[in-house]
């Protein structure tokens, strides 16, 4: 079970965030969005916030934050390492990658690593398919991937 919830002072913060953005057709996915860019992720302590507001269950709210891969339920590393496995880059060598990578990270997909520098997400296109295998290191994409490139990417994320 999930523990990661914010501070009692926070959800004063969550509750402010939801009166601001309430009013919005389909209001859901931007508070969602804000509340993600106040903590870093969406703690199971502020579902049932959101949820009274927009009159839902704490279930819908669950299945939208589990439905979408941008939306965590805990805190991520300091880098964010996301690798490409959609069809182009498989076919372009990206899983004895991802295999070196989770090795030297000491992590799975989905995970942090013990120093709490870095996640590693699976992603499938980040639209290089003609430069693939590619990454993408905090929001800037990398092309053309070999073991020599994320062994360059690793070492900025742990810096």
């Amino acid at each position: 079970m999930n523990m990661h919830v914010v501070a009692e002072a926070d959800i004063a913060r969550v509750e402010a965030i939801v009166e601001e953005l309430k009013h919005l057709e389909g209001p859901l996915l931007p508070i969602l969005h804000a509340v993600k860019a106040e903590f870093g992720f969406v703690p199971d302590s502020a579902k049932p916030v959101i949820a009274k507001a927009l009159n839902l269950s704490r279930a819908e709210v669950h299945g939208v934050v589990s439905f979408y891969h941008d939306f965590k339920d805990h805190p991520s590393g300091r880098h964010v390492l996301k690798l490409c496995r959609a069809e182009a880059c498989q076919s372009m060598g990206c899983e004895p990658l991802a295999d070196k990578i989770k090795a030297k990270l000491g992590i799975d997909w989905h995970e942090t690593t013990a120093d709490g520098a870095v996640t590693l997400e699976p992603v499938f296109c980040l639209g290089l398919c003609a430069q693939a295998p590619a990454a993408m290191l905090d929001g800037e994409l990398h092309a053309r991937l070999d073991e020599h490139c994320l062994e360059g990417l690793i070492t900025e994320a742990r810096q």
